[in-house]
């Protein structure tokens, strides 16, 4: 624990040391947590695809498009403290910092029990827009549920992880989920299949490991953050807390649209069978390899953008978030050639079933050059809503995100299946663009947060 209870970086080295130093710094520890949590979410598929077979894995990649609805409720939160937090600490209002986190986490952990009360009443009629097939709707419904009771420590993770990069340390949240993942490792296949005292759970334990060890790594990192007084719950500050959520809810709105569209996707990719619903999840996960590297570099750039605002110094973010963004798009292009290299590979390490690796496969092939432009948008968007310049930017990618499903629905006439794939391909491209052009517009250097 010595290591953790560290004292927090100094801000002035986001602000005046040399830039690649300071954003590989920065960086390494967040694509690392980024890729924890990647892996996080990959244990459950591999070993419900493992264990319970295809249905069960189409039943969790389903579920999963409700949960990314979870989680950007929970990321509004976190984007809203990285943003108006770091710009405190820029400032060198260390205790006004401390408020913002507190007060924010507060809101989180309330917001978490009002959101998981809803969700339990619309589960139903999720499944049942996505018209799934019987034994698929069943298991997703169970997974679903059981998740649903984590929610306010979904939240509380996410604005305690968030705290953390605000004040320019993202070291402490890369062991905090290598602690997460090692518990889920090893509790996720004990609640599925049952051993000693433990119940077999079924599909319903994998959510269950989740939800554990989201509750206890929430408790480990709000320990540490009270000692290194990085949050302050004494004081409650609502002008603070709805601050940071008025600059957070744009993205989260992206998030939850970009969740919807997927659902609607999911009615398309329904009618070619369980295989294709299996090959969506596994295709989506796997493309987590660049999301989560870029993710990485993202909450990097956001960190620097948003203290070199406060230290009066657009000049220097500006330059941070193209670095930046190059450097994952450089990470991108190895997944992209791993994707047209070796689908089958990479699907085959989930299931056996023949049907969903030639899917999945295909998925991967159509999806490779959208690892490159990657970088672009989650790099770019996240810099920008460091700077808290968000709402523009929830534009533009919720139009492209929107027009997937006419684009999907036309293509898969001529196209089947690889319609779908080809439509979240051209889409996920003009995304990037869209967010170079957002940045290299320069208004987001004139934001008050």
């Amino acid at each position: 624990m010595t290591g953790l209870a560290a004292p927090r970086p100094a801000p002035a080295i986001l602000v005046g040391s040399p830039l690649p130093r300071t954003i590989l710094r920065l960086a390494l520890p967040a694509v690392g947590s980024a890729l924890l949590t990647l892996l996080f979410l990959l244990v459950d598929i591999f070993w419900v695809g493992r264990i319970l077979g295809a249905s069960a894995l189409a039943a969790v990649s389903t579920a999963g498009f409700a949960v990314w609805i979870l989680a950007a409720r929970g990321v509004m939160s976190a984007v809203g403290v990285t943003a108006v937090a770091a710009r405190r600490h820029g400032e060198g209002a260390h205790g006004l910092a401390a408020v913002v986190a507190g007060s924010t986490l507060m809101v989180a952990l309330g917001f978490g029990i009002v959101v998981a009360a809803l969700g339990w009443r619309l589960v139903p009629g999720l499944f049942a827009l996505m018209h799934t097939p019987a034994d698929v709707t069943d298991l997703g419904r169970l997974y679903l549920t059981t998740y649903l009771l984590g929610t306010p420590l979904l939240f509380g993770f996410f604005a305690c992880e968030a705290t953390f990069r605000a004040s320019g340390d993202t070291r402490t949240p890369l062991a905090l989920l290598a602690t997460s993942v090692a518990l889920n490792v090893i509790l996720d296949p004990l609640l599925i299949t049952g051993a000693g005292p433990l119940p077999a759970l079924g599909i319903a334990g994998a959510a269950a490991a989740a939800i554990f060890t989201r509750g206890t790594v929430l408790a480990l990192g709000f320990v540490i953050l009270v000692r290194r007084r990085l949050v302050r719950l004494s004081v409650f500050d609502f002008r603070s807390a709805m601050a940071a959520l008025r600059v957070g809810l744009p993205v989260a709105a992206n998030g939850i649209f970009f969740s919807l569209v997927y659902i609607g996707l999911t009615r398309i990719t329904t009618r070619f069978g369980v295989p294709a619903l299996a090959a969506l999840g596994i295709g989506h996960k796997l493309e987590g390899l660049s999301y989560m590297v870029a993710t990485g570099f993202g909450l990097a750039s956001a960190a620097i953008v948003g203290q070199n605002l406060g230290a009066g110094r657009p000049d220097r973010a500006r330059a941070a978030g193209w670095m930046t963004s190059s450097y994952a798009c450089a990470a991108g292009s190895v997944v992209a050639l791993a994707f047209l290299a070796f689908p089958e590979t990479m699907v085959g390490i989930f299931t056996h079933d023949p049907g969903v690796i030639a899917d999945g496969s295909m998925y991967l092939r159509a999806m490779a050059i959208v690892q490159i432009t990657m970088g672009l948008e989650i790099v770019l968007e996240a810099s920008l809503g460091g700077a808290g310049f968000t709402a523009l930017p929830m534009l533009w990618s919720g139009l492209f995100t929107a027009a997937r499903i006419p684009l999907a629905a036309w293509l898969v006439g001529p196209l089947g299946l690889a319609g779908v794939w080809w439509a979240l391909a051209v889409t996920a491209v003009a995304r990037g663009i869209a967010m170079a052009v957002l940045w290299r517009g320069g208004r987001w250097e004139r934001v008050r947060a």
